[in-house]
């Protein structure tokens, strides 16, 4: 008897009327808010206009979901196109199934295209919204919780999950919460890419490509303790060799990277600082007008006081002159005495 485990909801889609809310479609929904917020701020960080990142993601994000959804139905083709399935139920994306190496490769061809129309380089978003995708991962896995589904080997580990779900050959029980190790595992790669961003200055993608090469080293393990049905090459998942194939070339690609082009991009988005030194300008420009208006000010105040000072000096001169005149009288009445007194000697 287990003495702890993480239940599972009894179902996934809760009905507010007719409109059905599925807990699946939530964690998608709220996984790419929190990407693009935090691209967002470090889009501006990097000296990019505010808005550009939401504006790209109108681009990615829908052809992140179509590519996610193709990679599922074509390596789990036997789920939609074997004998008993129903080919249309390939299209109900809301029951979950989608291949996050198709949801990046068809995404970043969406980025691409709205990037070009936005003139900005393709390297520098993806290095601002890489910890955000890696979130919207984190997020997004709760889904499968709320679905049932992607869970490992059967384990009496206080952390299991339980499974009550019976549908498509599903065995309840409790099991390794792999889709919550995934989850985890996105949220730890999400701050190394954070701080090796901000230690060592990533630009031209290396910031991506941390990710997806950090992601891949977790998801490589992950894979490998599902027991959900899978294509097996060489007694490995499909999905490990992939893990395995794109990890090689996004440590190929860091390597070249740092080689070819060291440091980080100088400008992400043209435009961005001229707007930013035409406002500096404006601003330079009314701090030189007010002190312009100051400096008037004291010059008016500097007249009005010498013209002060020159009149309280104006009455001095007279009597200064008056004082000079009377020394002269004196003088002349010396002289006047002193010649009376030598007529009288002689």
């Amino acid at each position: 008897m287990e003495l702890a485990f993480i239940p599972s909801p009894s179902r996934g889609v809760l009905h507010l009327g007719p409109i059905p809310l599925r807990g699946y479609a939530f964690c998608i929904i709220i996984g790419v808010f929190v990407a693009v917020w935090l691209g967002n701020r470090r889009w501006i960080a990097r000296g990019g206009r505010p808005g550009t990142v939401a504006d790209i993601a109108v681009w990615a994000v829908p052809f992140g979901l179509i590519g996610g959804r193709l990679y599922h139905v074509i390596t789990d083709y036997q789920l939609y196109f074997s004998e008993g399935r129903d080919w249309v139920d390939a299209f109900k994306i809301w029951e979950g199934g989608l291949g996050i190496w198709g949801a990046i490769a068809f995404g970043a061809v969406g980025a691409w295209i709205g990037a070009r129309r936005r003139g900005v380089p393709m390297p520098a978003y993806a290095d601002a919204v890489a910890p955000g995708i890696a979130l919207a991962q984190a997020i997004g896995r709760w889904g499968n919780w709320f679905n049932q589904e992607l869970y490992g080997k059967a384990t009496d580990l206080p952390w299991a999950v339980e499974i009550t779900s019976t549908a498509d050959g599903r065995v309840p029980g409790t099991y390794h919460p792999t889709f919550l190790y995934e989850s985890l595992w996105c949220i730890g790669v999400a701050l190394l890419v954070i701080w090796a961003d901000r230690r060592f200055k990533l630009g031209h993608g290396r910031a991506f490509a941390l990710y997806v090469a950090a992601y891949c080293a977790g998801r490589f393990w992950i894979e490998y303790m599902r027991v959900d049905d899978a294509h097996h090459i060489l007694g490995l998942r499909l999905n490990n060799w992939t893990a395995l194939f794109v990890f090689l070339l996004a440590v190929l690609y860091i390597v070249l990277s740092a080689r070819m082009r060291p440091g980080r991009e100088a400008v992400v988005e043209p435009g961005a600082d001229t707007a930013a030194g035409d406002t500096g300008s404006a601003a330079d420009k009314d701090v030189k007008d007010v002190k312009g208006v100051k400096d008037s000010e004291n010059d008016a105040d500097a007249a009005e006081k010498g013209d002060a000072s020159g009149a309280t000096a104006a009455p001095e001169d007279p009597s200064g002159a008056d004082e000079a005149d009377a020394a002269d009288d004196a003088k002349d009445a010396e002289g006047v005495t002193n010649g009376a007194d030598s007529a009288k000697k002689g």
